[in-house]
This record gives C-alpha cells, structure tokens and sequence, in this order.
C-alpha cells in the first residue's frame, strides 16, 4: 500500500478583519454546496485519517484522532519516523500517523503520534487547556494522554502519561470537567464506576461503584444501550447523568443519587449503539445580578428501537430510527420530560450548541444503529432547533455520508467543523454506499450569510487582564458594528470533546450584561458579569461571542477562572 503524506501550503494572515478571513475561506476551498439554510465547503479531500474523535483547542487547532488497531492509515509520519508497538493488534511496525493537528487559520495539518490505542475513547480541556485523553481499547484501556498546545513552536505532540493511568479500563466511557477543575471519566464498557483524572498521586486506584450504570444496560448480547452516557454540570454542581432512557441527578462528591428523574416516554433507546445525542441548552443570567443560580434545561434527541442493534448486526434488517427529541428542565421541583418530533428519524446525530443559543443536528442516518455497517440511509440535512420557539427547519443539505465515526465541532468563527465515517474493521475505500470518509467539510450557518455583514459584531479588544473573565466580576469588550439593529448579548462557549455523537463538556453561559453604548462613530462596548461560580462556567478556557440581533462575531479565547 502507498501511504500519501498530504500537505498543503503554510500561511500567515495578520491585520485582516475577521469577516474577510471568511471569505478568503471560502473562496480557497475546493468544492461547495448551497441553497437554503446555509452552505457546505469542503476544507480537505483527505486528511489521510478518519476523523472519530475531535477537539478544539485554545489556539485555534484541532486535534483529530482515529483508532490505531486497523492497519495503515493514508497518512505518512514525518521524517521516516515510525511506531513501534509490539501489543498493536494490526502492525506492530506502524509508519503511519493516526491522529492530525488541523490548523484553522491556515487550513493546513500535519501528522501527530499516537502510541497506544485511542478507539472510542474520551476526554476534557483542563483548566490551563491541555486536552487530557481517556482510555480506549486493547493496550488504551487503562491509558491517559495528555496534548498541550504550543502555538509558540508548533512541534507539540500526544504524551503518554507514565506514572499514571486509569483505574478502571473505560472503552465507551464519558467525561466531564467539574467546578474544581477535576475531570470526571464515567462508564465503559462493563465499567459500572467512575474516577477522577489527574490523579491526586502517582499510585492513586481509587474509583466508585455506579449501580445506574448496571441497572441501565440491556441485557441483550451487544445491546448494551447504556455507553458514552450524557453527562451534563448542572449550575448546583450536581451532575446529570443519562443512560438508556433513564436518568438522574448524582452527587459525585458523595457518591449519592441525589433524585431519579421520570423516564423519558417511548420505547426509543438513547446511548451507545442505539445512539442518540444531548445538550445543556444554554444558561441564561440574564437578569440574574450575578446572585442566583440560572435555570437548567436538557435534551436529547434520536436514538433507535429495542432489539434494532440485533436485526442490523445479524440479519442486516435496518430498523426506522427514533424521530423525538425530549426537553427537560431539572431543575424545576417536579420535572416532566416535554416530547418533539424532528423533521425525519436519526440515530447517530451530532447535536451542537451555536453561539446565538440555537441548536443544530446533523450527521447519521435514518435507519439501523451504531456499530460496524450496522446503519442505512444517511441523513444530509441538517436541522436547526431553536428552543425559543421550540421550532425545527431543515437546512442545507451536505454532499458525505457521515455515519458511524463521523464527529463535528463548533469553531471560534462559528463554523461547524465536520468529519470523519467509517463504518468499516479497516478502512474500506471500496465498500458501497459508504466508504472510509478522510474528507473534512465545513458547514456555515446562515448567520455567516453576506446578507449579515452588516449586523456581524467584530471584538477589538477584551477589556480584561490577560483576556480574563473572572467570576462575579464585570468586565467589558469593544467592538464594530456597521449597523446597529438589535440586542447584544455575550455568549462564553466550552469547546467540545466530540465523538460517538456526543459533544462532551460543551457549555453555552449568556452572561448578564449590563450596559451597551456606543463609544465611537460605528464602535461599541458591552459591559458584561462574569459567571457567578464554577458550577455555573467550569474554570478553563472559553470562546467569547458577541452575539448582535442574533447574529455572532468571530470569538476571541478568554480563560474563565
């Protein structure tokens, strides 16, 4: 086989206003799709990976990573470098890379190293924004990682952690970072506990038994229908957590179920292979003086029917996927689950939060579950939910199938970065009507539309100490605007770890603003409260939006803390 290292050429852009860089985006990649409801790009033919797992770092890259037991990937590790592992299930001898850091300025990428096995595994930012990796198969079952941007350099690679790994093997497991800065890695397969990551010492075992995550498993061979649960911080600091159609509010501090919640209604499974995927809708404090504790809301949407894991990986029948969505405000004293019907069925989505409040799902497809070629008829359209109205409308339709292993994530310009599909052992260029997708798309909302550029804020400056928004103290930021039209708000949103269709640690806060003026002709600032505590906004790394009658700037890092 021929391994193809794909580059592309390197630039700088300096002094250029953001909206400009968009089109320069736009007009330099190499196939598009539009019509209603926004517009498909395609940023890379191939990235010489499958991309099942990405993150957004803090300065403005991504990192993308698949598995490593398959065989070779269509990517070349630099300089003749190789991977030697002699626990590798595939090639022991591995000249290939398995994981890229995508620069989004540039829209260039080079090859990283991953050492040991990283399939279906997770992760969290931490509090300075070094991404900590979690588990994964075979000799990754216990693994932790560790990739700390260097945009000084740029020569930063994967660290396999040595004097410390989990606990606990967690293939399929969930993460979450709390208010003290911790992350909490939840399930598995077979891994009815949670633990805590960075270890509080070098010889640290400890873990804590769930029974949810015991009683939420199917008992069905392979229909587990409980792994990567929902995991979402509520602003009590309590966590919520979702497996199968069941859910509760758990204090981790105590190992204490602190309430059940109802069932959500239908048959419909919701977790891993029968996947559907959930949000925190935003947190609003507005109005809330910086004093109490914002309303809290989930949803979750897609999924598939009982026994739909066994008719597709045995007899190959593809069961019609859930078409509901269930809303559920837990915090309310007594909180029923509210049922929506989605435009077309879906299992495998990918639901992202944007930064104007609204809710996009995309990816997946109409029939079948999660697992190897275990799912028929990809959904292309897009569907955008705003949960305002409690509205649905159908967006642009991509041109990829993005099935199983197919992952997507909010960019700082409010893209959608989307990648990844491969529901193939190995990668299978061949195999109709789905094969191997390298390919990396770009999805730009409506609001990117040049109809907005007008009304599209741009920051100038975050009038804070090192770009800092500390909580329950206000800051301000300036801006341009070339016409003002409506009401402005300050949006700080959580990167996402995205894989499996769920979008861990992701967080949209509206802050509390407090004043709006104009400060010079077509320049304005915006006087915001920070979050009121670290349940409300985990310390750690944010994009900062100015969101103007609906429609988001270009955000600006600022580090919460």
């Amino acid at each position: 086989m021929i391994h193809h290292h794909y580059q592309t050429m390197t630039f700088k852009i300096k002094n250029v206003p953001s909206f400009i860089l968009l089109l320069f985006f736009f007009f330099t990649t190499t196939t598009t799709t539009s019509n209603a409801g926004g517009q498909w790009v395609q940023l890379q033919r191939s990235i010489g990976i499958s991309a099942m797992h990405m993150q957004v770092l803090r300065d403005n890259k991504v990192i993308i990573f698949d598995r490593t037991d398959f065989g070779p990937s269509n990517l070349s590790l630099p300089n003749g470098r190789c991977r030697f592992n002699p626990r590798d299930m595939a090639l022991k001898l591995d000249c290939t890379a398995h994981s890229i850091l995508y620069d989004l300025t540039t829209n260039t990428f080079r090859p990283l190293t991953l050492q040991t096995d990283a399939w279906c595994s997770s992760g969290a930012s931490t509090p300075d924004g070094t991404l900590i990796q979690t588990g994964g198969f075979n000799d990754g079952y216990n693994k932790l990682r560790t990739f700390t941007p260097c945009p000084e350099h740029n020569l930063c690679d994967w660290i396999e952690v040595q004097e410390q790994n989990l606990t606990t093997a967690r293939w399929y497991a969930s993460n979450q970072i709390l208010p003290d800065g911790r992350i909490i890695v939840v399930g598995g397969r077979s891994a009815f506990s949670y633990e805590f990551v960075p270890k509080s010492y070098q010889n640290d075992k400890s873990f804590y038994y769930l029974r949810f995550l015991r009683v939420t498993r199917d008992s069905n061979p392979g229909e587990e229908n409980n792994l990567y649960p929902f995991l979402h911080l509520l602003p009590d600091g309590n966590l919520f957590i979702f497996a199968n159609r069941k859910s509760i509010l758990f204090d981790y501090y105590r190992n204490r179920v602190v309430k059940e919640y109802p069932l959500i209604p239908g048959e419909e499974k919701r977790n891993y292979p029968s996947t559907g995927s959930s949000v925190l809708l935003p947190l609003n404090l507005t109005g809330l003086n910086g004093s109490r504790l914002p309303e809290a809301e989930v949803m979750v949407c897609g999924g598939a029917f009982p026994g739909a894991f066994n008719f597709a990986n045995r007899k190959k029948v593809f069961l019609e996927a859930s078409r509901t969505c269930g809303r559920i405000r837990v915090t309310d004293p007594e909180p029923e689950w509210v049922m929506e019907v989605m435009p077309m069925p879906r299992v495998m989505p990918d639901m992202l939060l944007l930064p104007n409040g609204n809710v996009i799902i995309l990816n997946g497809a109409r029939n079948g579950t999660a697992g190897w070629e275990n799912a028929v008829n990809p959904v292309f359209n897009p569907v955008l939910y705003k949960p305002g109205s409690r509205r649905f409308e159908l967006l642009a339709s991509a041109n990829t199938p993005r099935m199983y292993h197919s992952s997507a994530v909010l960019l700082p310009d409010g893209r959608i970065l989307v990648g990844g599909s491969n529901p193939h052992r190995v990668y299978d260029f061949r195999a109709y009507p789905y094969p191997t997708e390298l390919s990396l798309d770009a999805y730009y909302p409506d609001y990117m539309g040049p109809e907005f550029v007008p009304f599209r804020p741009s920051i100038i400056a975050v009038e804070a100490a090192l770009n800092t928004a500390s909580y329950n103290e206000t800051f301000s930021v300036t801006f341009s605007l070339q016409e003002f039209r409506g009401r402005v708000s300050v949006a700080l949103v959580a990167p996402s770890f995205t894989t499996h269709s769920f979008a861990m640690n992701q967080r949209v806060v509206v802050l509390d603003v407090t004043e709006v003026g104009e400060v010079a002709q077509g320049a304005y600032k915006v006087t915001a409260h920070g979050a009121l505590s670290p349940t409300v906004a985990p310390p750690g790394y944010y994009m900062l939006y100015i969101v103007h009658a609906g429609i988001p700037s270009v955000a600006v890092w600022v580090q919460v803390k």
